[in-house]
């Protein structure tokens, strides 16, 4: 099956946009069966609007690091009493798990 980029109109702005062959891929993969009906732009108002996360929406925390103590952002919630790692902390642990068989 092959498939080429189509152009479709937004629901709720009424623009043209894109609906390129790789996500038409994606949507055939996952079985979709709808087309999308918003565009990039609208479909994030959407979904702020109803209070669930798209996709690209990013929720960052800030946490001290248990190995070395500084400052760092976390992609998501940390569990109370499990400890946190920067990046490389959080590197140097899993070398040294991987090390141990």
């Amino acid at each position: 099956m092959e498939f080429q980029d189509k152009e479709l109109k937004c629901m709720d702005c009424g623009a043209d946009f894109v609906f390129t062959a790789g996500e038409q891929i994606f949507f055939h993969d996952k079985r979709f069966k709808n087309l999308p009906k918003r565009c990039k732009a609208c479909k994030q108002k959407h979904q702020s609007a109803k209070g669930t996360p798209g996709k690209f929406a990013k929720q960052e925390t800030a946490a001290v690091c248990s190995g070395c103590g500084k400052e760092t952002t976390l992609p998501f919630r940390p569990t109370q009493g499990r400890p946190v790692f920067c990046r490389e902390c959080f590197g140097k642990q899993k070398k040294s798990a991987g090390a141990n068989p």
